[in-house]
C-alpha cells in the first residue's frame, strides 16, 4: 500500500509509478475512476476509533466517528475532515452524480449523495480499496 512521501510526491508521480506502489485493483479505483464490488471491503465492519487515509497518499480523510451503516456495500460518512477531499460533476454511466476525489492526489474515492444521515443529510460512499485505516494511537508521536 502506498504512503505518504513514497518515492515522488503525489502530485509529480507518474502512471508508471502510481502502478508500481498501488494494488492492481487500488489502481483500477484510484486512478481509472472504477469501483469496488459491493460488500467486499473490509473496512466495512471497522468501528475502531481512528482514522481513514487515503490509499493513494495518505492524506488523512475521515474519523470513525463520521462512519455510518448504510447498508450499501461501501465504506460510508458523513462529514469528511475539513479541506480533505474535492467534487466534481460524474456523468459517466448515464447518470449525473457527484464524485470524490482526494484533496491531495486527486485519487478517486467514490461519490457523495444527499440521502445521508443528520448533521450533514450527506453520504460518501467510499471504495474502502481507495482508503487506509489508522487506528488511533497510531499516529506520528503516539496520539
Amino acid at each position: 500500500m502506498a504512503e505518504r512521501n513514497a518515492g515522488a510526491s503525489a502530485e509529480t508521480r507518474t502512471e508508471r509509478e502510481w502502478r508500481e506502489t498501488l494494488t492492481p485493483e487500488q489502481y483500477r479505483v484510484l486512478r481509472e475512476h472504477g469501483t469496488e464490488r459491493a460488500g467486499t471491503s473490509c473496512l466495512l465492519a471497522e468501528k475502531r476509533p481512528g482514522t481513514f487515509t487515503c490509499a493513494g497518499c495518505g492524506t488523512p480523510l475521515f474519523v470513525t466517528g463520521t462512519k455510518f451503516e448504510s447498508r450499501t456495500g461501501w465504506p460510508s460518512f458523513f462529514e469528511p475532515l475539513e479541506g480533505a477531499v474535492e467534487t466534481n460533476v460524474d456523468r459517466s454511466h448515464w447518470m449525473v452524480r457527484t464524485e470524490v476525489h482526494c484533496a491531495h492526489c486527486k485519487g478517486h474515492l467514490g461519490h457523495v449523495f444527499d440521502d445521508g444521515p443528520p448533521p450533514t443529510g450527506l453520504r460518501y460512499c467510499m471504495n474502502g480499496v481507495a482508503l487506509a485505516f489508522k487506528p488511533k494511537g497510531n499516529e506520528p508521536g503516539g496520539g
